[in-house]
């Protein structure tokens, strides 16, 4: 199987998630917590809780899906593991990762925005299996089943307690949901999460959410991959002694296309010495502040270039999209994709 042919099934079973949540008004279906005395205790609207019960619900959907279409799930060990589920397609060995990820909305057009996953450990040591199910280079597909709703805040009282018998009369705390699957990268934004955070932030309009038309979409998931495998925070760059080689997809074209030129002009060199010897030994040779060695490596060859920090050269990673792009010029359809967005 595929990740389109993967993704195309999602899409169309979440057609049926919303029968699954909500009453025919559009309503939540949950109206709290019960005690064993038969008391119902009013549900919060804080996100982690309702996100947390909208997982529950949706459980047995995903294993029907599962089912349907000849795939094995797998949970994940643990709750700050990726991802939240794992389908394995045994006929192909193909393994797909799900996060289910939701968020309210602010207006009829946006939505508070929803966290991709972190863009340090796993995701930049793509052989690692700290805090991932599998290795992250090991799923053929990383896809986002997500939730939108709408917070009903003027309704309800945390403090007041029913009766089962006032079941019909509890209000929901949320309503009006709208189902979609995507593929991650195309819900990315260019910023993190939230703040300092070391989490990919999604778009936060609803149009390019549902029709993942973020700004990787069309520059691929090459150039996501690359842009957020070695994004730096505030922090992270203070910690390293260095300043931050980009901070928006702006200044990540400025950073990669600075020494195009004259990298160009001897890119016959840079072939010949790719060839004649790893690039991945070369940070070993050129000790800096914030060593290449706590840096990230790809299996996909990617290769070390050099960038300077405040006192001293340094050495920093230059992924294999934007290497092809400085040794052959724009033809790559990934360097392409970025320089085209910025004309």
């Amino acid at each position: 199987m595929l990740p389109d042919d993967f993704l195309a099934r999602l899409k169309a079973h979440t057609t049926s998630f919303a029968n699954a949540v909500e009453t025919n008004e559009g309503e939540w279906i949950i109206k709290g917590f019960i005690d064993i005395y038969r008391r119902i205790y009013t549900i919060s609207v804080d996100t982690k809780i309702t996100s947390k019960v909208l997982d529950l619900l949706l459980f047995p959907m995903f294993v029907e899906f599962a089912k349907i279409n000849g795939l094995r799930i797998e949970l994940s060990p643990h709750q700050n593991f990726y991802p939240d589920l794992t389908f394995v397609h045994d006929d192909s060995g193909c393994k797909f990762a799900v996060d289910i990820k939701s968020t309210y909305r602010t207006d009829d057009s946006n939505v508070n925005g929803m966290t991709l996953g972190a863009f340090t450990g796993y995701f930049q040591k793509r052989d690692s299996n700290k805090n991932t199910l599998y290795p992250y280079e090991q799923y053929s597909g990383h896809f986002v089943i997500g939730v939108i709703y709408s917070k009903c805040d003027d309704v309800i009282d945390e403090r007041k307690v029913f009766k089962l018998d006032d079941l019909e009369q509890i209000p929901s705390v949320i309503k009006d949901f709208h189902f979609f699957a995507q593929s991650k990268y195309r819900l990315a934004s260019w910023r993190p999460g939230s703040g300092n955070t070391k989490n990919i932030g999604s778009v936060t309009r609803i149009d390019q959410l549902i029709g993942g038309t973020g700004p990787f979409e069309k520059l691929g998931e090459e150039v996501y991959d690359d842009y957020w495998m070695f994004y730096l925070t505030g922090d992270m760059a203070k910690a390293l002694e260095i300043v931050r080689p980009y901070t928006n997809l702006k200044s990540y074209l400025d950073y990669k296309q600075r020494g195009v030129d004259t990298l160009r002009e001897h890119k016959e060199e840079i072939r010949s010495a790719t060839t004649a010897r790893k690039m991945e030994k070369m940070p070993d040779e050129h000790p800096s502040v914030g060593t290449p060695n706590q840096m990230p490596r790809n299996k996909d060859k990617t290769c070390w270039g050099y960038s300077p920090t405040r006192d001293r050269p340094g050495v920093y990673p230059v992924g294999r999209a934007i290497l092809r792009f400085l040794c052959c010029g724009p033809q790559s359809a990934a360097s392409e994709g970025v320089a085209e967005r910025f004309k």
